[in-house]
């Protein structure tokens, strides 16, 4: 039992692990601030979460954030969620989840380097996408023309209602103000709180950047030899040569800095590339071509729901008994589908079945 002894009480632990479990929490928080930059965010001076709450005996309040996402059931969803291809045939391409996994590591990679707080970094960039809607930003689009009279849709918006009202029933994950602060400014006209936020921000455009490039190659869409010279020569002429270019120039241009920065040679360079990508891939017609069914499906969908609010999981409907409005609850419920949770639900509310009765045909 590793020395570790049990008195038999509700819990199960004795009052001097209680107290050797709240050391090493205090530790951890101790240790932060002997081994933290100046500039990073320290878990004991977090602003704290909207309902307060006893803290673990172990874990710092970013860790807890970051282990309520992990195992919330919007991330779970992510995995069956579009990146950049719609329903793509083949092992290898990103979805939702690998996406947010590859933001995550590029993130922890460059807090580590910079001394700030990795765990609060790792919460940001775990929960940054789960508002994303199914089939990616053709769902988010579709999403934000069907309800641009009731506020419209944003992703990094939604991403914060999940956590603060959607997850667990309605009471939310309870996140402290920092890393939802960090998911909402996430994209890039948005300015964190946080370092960490400002990682997670630059992260986030690093991994799509170069795993869309890497996705699109594999799809034959575009080759490697089309991205522009003058682009290959400050960043690399592959995935992992842009993605070592990024993440260095990040560390060498932020250390010891208040702030979080890049060369203007690679930061220009960095957009270009993102210019190219919407230009190549992201409208391209073979890439996209299926982009139009989603618009009319999640309309359908949508259609159909305002119309039949009883139908809705009573998850959706309790939201409503507690004030919400029938716009905002049916577009929550379709931001939280997975692609083929609606495909599936398109086929059974939309399609009429076959009918027969038990073999006996009749004419």
């Amino acid at each position: 039992m590793n020395g570790l002894l049990f008195a038999g009480t509700e819990t199960g632990w004795n009052m001097d692990e209680r107290e050797k479990g709240n050391n090493l929490r205090q530790r951890q928080e101790e240790r932060e601030h002997s081994f933290l930059s100046q500039y990073a965010s320290f878990a004991d001076q977090s602003l704290g979460r909207d309902k307060e709450e006893p803290q673990c005996d172990i874990r710092t309040d970013f860790q807890r954030d970051r282990d309520r996402i992990l195992h919330c059931k919007a991330f779970r969803r992510l995995k069956q969620k579009t990146q950049v291809f719609l329903a793509p045939e083949g092992d290898h391409y990103r979805t939702r989840l690998t996406h947010t996994l590859e933001v995550a590591q590029n993130a922890r990679t460059i807090a580590r380097a910079l001394y700030l707080n990795e765990d609060l970094t790792e919460a940001i960039a775990l929960g940054h996408d789960l508002g994303h809607t199914p089939f990616g930003h053709a769902g988010e689009r579709a999403l934000d023309r069907i309800t641009e009279d009731h506020g419209g849709f944003r992703h990094n918006q939604q991403s914060v209602r999940v956590v603060e009202r959607l997850e667990k029933d309605g009471k939310g994950l309870n996140l402290t103000k920092e890393v939802r602060d960090g998911i909402l400014n996430h994209q890039t006209k948005s300015t964190p709180m946080t370092l960490e936020g400002k990682v997670v921000r630059l992260s986030d455009k690093i991994a799509y950047i170069n795993s869309d490039i890497d996705d699109a190659i594999r799809a034959g869409i575009i080759r490697e030899e089309e991205i522009p010279v003058e682009l290959t020569e400050v960043l690399g002429n592959s995935t992992n040569l842009r993605l070592n270019t990024l993440v260095h120039d990040i560390v060498r241009g932020s250390e010891g800095k208040g702030d979080i920065c890049m060369s203007k040679p690679v930061e220009k360079a960095m957009f270009a590339l993102r210019r190219f990508l919407f230009e190549s891939v992201y409208t391209n017609p073979l890439a996209k071509g299926e982009e139009r069914k989603v618009s009319n499906m999640i309309n359908q969908l949508y259609e159909y729901y305002i119309h039949n609010i009883e139908e809705m999981p009573s998850e959706f409907l309790d939201l409503i008994h507690e004030g919400e409005a029938n716009q905002r609850v049916v577009c929550d419920f379709i931001a939280c589908m997975s692609d083929r949770y609606a495909v599936n639900l398109y086929k059974e509310i939309m399609i009429p079945k076959s009918w027969s009765v038990l073999g006996v045909e009749h004419r």
